[in-house]
């Protein structure tokens, strides 16, 4: 039986990096959104965080809430696509 309280995030990586897709209003909902880096990337209503630091940065606000986390993960021996949206700006 799963947590009802576990949020499931979608992890997308290449042969050299990682990015956890999240929608943008979750960052503004939580009130991190001016602690997610450049390196994160954004395409429409998603951005996909980088693993380093801006995905703990989710996370750890999650976990703060009383959430667990379980990672969905998509791999590719390909460059992923995510490397060509736009870096994530807070505006």
């Amino acid at each position: 039986m799963s947590n009802p309280k576990t949020i499931k995030i979608k992890v997308y990586a290449d042969p050299g990096h990682a990015w956890a897709a999240v929608k943008r209003k979750s960052l503004e909902k939580l009130q991190i959104i001016d602690k997610i880096s450049g390196y994160s990337y954004q395409r429409g209503a998603t951005v996909y965080l980088e693993e380093d630091c801006d995905l703990s940065v989710f996370v750890n606000a999650l976990k703060g809430l009383g959430f667990a986390v379980e990672y969905i993960e998509s791999h590719t021996n390909n460059r992923s696509p995510i490397r060509s949206y736009d870096s994530f700006k807070i505006s």
